[in-house]
């Protein structure tokens, strides 16, 4: 890339002419930028600035020194030292067709020296029912950054955990139980899973044992939580071969729809972890466990096993082994980070709703003592999108039964403008996604606005009856036409290092967003194919090259770039 052979040129110069403590200081400070506008420049760099303070010399002199070691690269076609130090560096043709080349050529970023072995787990909702729109966003989010790991030449494993153990499995295998023996509504418990979905599944209940309406809703709790835990532990009672058998039937139904709802959006796993691997004896949480207490930070104190996690920074310290014996969810926490990093990952990244931000620090707490750094975790936290359509907010709770699902979002928008709209944010940034706007083929749909960008020069380009599209049709004589468009091609290498860097998908949708832009409003201003031959060449090459830039990040997203609208 053309920014690299200009920094290692700008280095090779003032590793010759200054300290080695003066290059290293520069070089961590040393950027290469694009300007706003290409009356500013090609491309701009702060070396100049930064070698100034350091050797209180002035910023100007050396960069009007480093400008003349660039101009034999061959490349450069003239600078300038602006303010405070800054030097604008102008391209010449040849510069400004290396642009376009590295671009058609994929050469667009950069792999790092040292990959890493990278665990992205996301999602990792609690299968009691289908994954309604406010999963969606993390699952949108988790995919893409394993792309964007992947891009940057790391091994990446993507993984699902399963919470199959647990309180919540419980009231979705009794919700399951009390329809497959007919309950009706006006006795069905409120803290029960109520959705349409439980009862297809009771339908493929087998029961093998009758059971007692009366003894089951005896002497029930006034309470909602606690009457729910008082039916689970009769249901139990009454059968327990029954009680498994509905379990199992119930979460292979569930995790087997919010397989298919992700795949259907794209989002595949490598790995789909299970908690009850967790459990048993001489258990992986035993293991934890025990652990800990070698390094003497488990307390027993009212029967209760506890974590020392205040320690380590926590804000008090957390029970592991409840007096009854019963393992807590952090418990399984604890065992499953431990397991992660034993299997071998160099990083592990926990996507997770920002409702889990208090999570953050015992999970921490534990990994330190447990003997492990803590900074091979990276928490990334998404907030939930708040989903308008026909200008109301639509319901997420599963518990009630009521509330638009992925498939809902699938049906109404597809895919591709699902993954696009979860993705135009910061994810740890309130998002609304409007979707009737989302549809729409208005310009303020960023979606449609890319979209018809790229389906516009592929229509360009049939009408021009041509496919091949080379760096070489630029024409020197034609170039200053395309200058805006240039310097907006010129910007994507380092937006797209950026995006990778960052893990930050919503900066190559703002690109995308000025790039089409800038596009369209060419497009509107020009008759292309009603130019001279050398300038229509010229013009198509550029614009190709903005086809293939729209492509490549679209398809890094995990959305199909169009041809036609």
């Amino acid at each position: 890339m053309i920014a690299d052979e200009i920094k290692n040129k700008i280095l090779s110069h003032i590793e010759e002419h200054f300290s080695e403590e003066e290059v290293s200081i520069a070089s961590s400070k040393f950027q290469i930028e694009i300007p706003d506008s290409p009356e500013k420049g090609d491309l701009t760099c702060n070396i100049a600035l930064i070698l100034g303070n350091i050797t209180k010399s002035n910023p100007k002199e050396i960069g009007l020194e480093i400008g003349n070691i660039l101009k034999e690269l061959n490349l450069v076609s003239s600078i300038e030292v602006a303010g405070p130090g800054f030097i604008n560096i102008f391209l010449n043709h040849s510069g400004t067709l290396k642009i376009i080349k590295d671009i058609l050529n994929k050469n667009t970023i950069r792999e790092e020296a040292d990959s890493k072995k990278i665990q992205v787990e996301f999602v990792s909702a609690n299968p009691t029912g289908p994954l309604h729109v406010g999963h969606g966003r993390g699952a949108i989010y988790g995919d893409v950054i394993s792309k964007l790991l992947e891009k940057k030449g790391h091994e990446v494993q993507k993984e699902y955990y399963v919470n199959d153990a647990g309180r919540q499995i419980d009231i979705l295998t009794a919700s399951v139980y009390l329809r497959a023996i007919n309950i009706e509504d006006n006795i069905f418990p409120e803290s029960a899973y109520r959705g349409e979905y439980i009862k297809e599944i009771a339908k493929n209940a087998d029961l093998q044992e009758a059971v007692n309406i009366d003894d089951l809703f005896k002497s029930l709790p006034e309470e909602d939580e606690e009457k729910i835990d008082k039916i689970i532990s009769n249901l139990k009672s009454a059968s327990e071969k029954d009680w498994k058998s509905i379990k199992k039937v119930s979460l292979e139904s569930v995790l087997s729809t919010i397989e298919k709802d992700l795949e259907d959006f794209g989002v595949t796993f490598d790995n789909w972890f299970l908690e009850s691997s967790l459990l048993g004896a001489d258990s992986k949480i035993d293991a934890a466990v025990q652990q800990l207490n070698t390094n003497n930070l488990i307390d027993n104190r009212d029967g209760n096993i506890w974590f020392k996690s205040s320690d380590f920074g926590d804000d008090k310290d957390r029970v592991l082994i409840r007096t009854d014996g019963r393992q807590t969810y952090f418990a399984s926490d604890v065992a499953y980070h431990k397991d992660k990093l034993d299997r071998g990952f160099d990083e592990i990244i926990n996507i997770w709703g920002s409702d889990h931000h208090g999570y953050i620090k015992r999970v921490e707490a534990s990994l330190e003592g447990l003997g492990y750094d803590k900074n091979k975790l990276s928490v990334k936290l998404v907030q939930f999108a708040n989903l308008i359509k026909g200008g109301s907010p639509v319901k997420m709770s599963t518990r009630s039964g009521e509330f638009y699902s992925l498939e809902d979002l699938l049906s109404d928008v597809g895919s591709d403008v699902a993954r696009f709209y979860y993705l135009s944010k910061q994810t740890d940034q309130h998002l609304d996604f409007d979707l009737d706007l989302a549809v729409s083929s208005k310009k303020e749909n960023m979606y449609y606005y890319i979209q018809y960008a790229h389906a516009r020069i592929c229509s360009l380009e049939k009408k021009a009856g041509l496919k091949d599209f080379l760096a070489e049709d630029i024409s020197e004589d034609h170039v200053d036409i395309c200058s805006n468009l240039i310097h907006e091609i010129s910007k994507y290498p380092n937006v797209l290092e950026k995006t990778c860097n960052n893990l930050s998908p919503h900066l190559l949708i703002f690109y995308l967003k000025d790039l089409a832009s800038i596009f369209h409003n060419f497009y509107n201003d020009n008759k292309i194919l009603d130019k001279s031959e050398s300038e229509k060449l010229t013009i198509l090459a550029v614009t190709h090259t903005i086809k293939e830039v729209i492509a490549d990040s679209l398809n890094l997203l995990g959305v199909k770039a169009l041809e036609e609208m």
